[in-house]
């Protein structure tokens, strides 16, 4: 069997989640979306169904692969939906939801809703992606507040930069949200992962931990909070071939590497269409036996290569682990350009083995 495989620790899973309220003294939703970032949804959400307030996911599809694996605590469709044939679904299966645009306004108005909704008004503060305009936000949950088709309305918004803690951009959001919403009734929702994390006084009365639950930082340099968290996947496979390179020799696809000294060259059963990120550079860290290196040449589709050298003890069958306990996934998104958002979720073709 190929050696490439995800360990999935689900007993980090809860200790993040616990964190993230720990943090917050609130309620949390724990957004599971795009396969709980990579990680397998339903066995994150059943990990978490003793202790978590609720879920959060993208969209209908996502949340009916949760209710029919036998999660009863309410979800959220933080995209609302896409169709207003969806309304009965929605109804049927008891799914809160995020209402963000007038068509959505338009497709409730007309929609025969036996059970009130339960529904999230989401607030533009300054992101400009999806959210009602200051203006006009009041006047929209007043009118649901009266339409008799919603039973209730959390107020929420969503941070563009909370994830800079210099940055004064989250203070002015939060102050718009406040501003805004100061005369309606109902409960609140600010914070992502690094709102939960660097912004206490905007924490609300729901949180939306993602990222973080994961084990993964959102942030680019060391923060207190963060370094709390515990990583959830580790990437693991081996080395599956080895040779000696002089100096002077190139190495992968496109020569993008040339040897600078005579080189022992490890071969890693792992490559870009399992998830691992093609643009990772010459030098991103790599643990060979528990030792650090770095990776050499190009990736490949389903192989990359390691700097052996100076690990003489390491050879054929020696294990790789690509990131997790003792190398952070951020460490490795940063060397390849992205975030570990991106690692995670693009995991294709490798196995989870999941431990408690």
């Amino acid at each position: 069997m190929r050696p490439a495989h995800a360990i999935i620790d689900l007993g980090a899973l809860r200790h993040n989640y616990l964190l993230a309220k720990q943090f917050s003294g609130t309620r949390a939703l724990a957004v599971i979306k795009a396969n709980a970032y990579g990680h397998g949804a339903i066995r994150c959400a059943q990990t978490l169904s003793a202790s978590a307030d609720g879920f959060a996911v993208a969209c209908i599809e996502e949340a009916l692969l949760l209710r029919n694996a036998g999660i009863q605590q309410p979800i959220l469709l933080l995209e609302g939906w896409f169709d207003a044939t969806e309304l009965a679904l929605i109804q049927q299966y008891d799914f809160w939801v995020v209402i963000h645009h007038h068509g959505q306004l338009r497709d409730l108005a007309e929609a025969a809703i036996e059970r009130p909704l339960h529904v999230w008004l989401k607030l533009d503060t300054g992101m400009h992606r999806v959210g009602f305009k200051p203006d006009e936000y009041g006047e929209i949950w007043r009118t649901l507040h009266t339409s008799g088709k919603v039973a209730s309305v959390v107020k929420m918004t969503h941070f563009s930069r909370a994830d800079e803690p210099d940055c004064e951009t989250t203070e002015h959001q939060r102050l718009c949200f406040n501003e805004t919403t100061a005369a309606l009734e109902g409960l609140s929702s600010l914070c992502n992962s690094p709102g939960v994390l660097a912004w206490p006084q905007a924490h609300g009365d729901w949180i939306r931990p993602g990222i973080m639950l994961y084990g993964a930082s959102p942030f680019s340099d060391a923060q207190n909070n963060a370094a709390r968290l515990k990583p959830v996947m580790q990437l693991n496979s081996q080395i599956i071939a080895v040779h000696d390179v002089p100096r002077g020799e190139p190495i992968g696809y496109g020569a993008q590497f040339i040897t600078q000294r005579p080189t022992r060259v490890g071969v890693v059963a792992m490559g870009y269409a399992d998830g691992y990120p093609r643009h990772a550079k010459t030098g991103t860290p790599v643990l060979v036996d528990n030792q650090r290196t770095g990776l050499i040449g190009r990736v490949s589709m389903d192989m990359l290569t390691v700097d052996l050298t100076d690990l003489p003890a390491s050879g054929l069958g020696s294990t790789v682990q690509l990131w997790g306990d003792g190398l952070a996934a951020s460490e490795v998104a940063h060397w390849a350009g992205t975030i570990p958002y991106q690692l995670f979720c693009n995991l294709n073709r490798v196995p989870r083995h999941y431990f408690n």
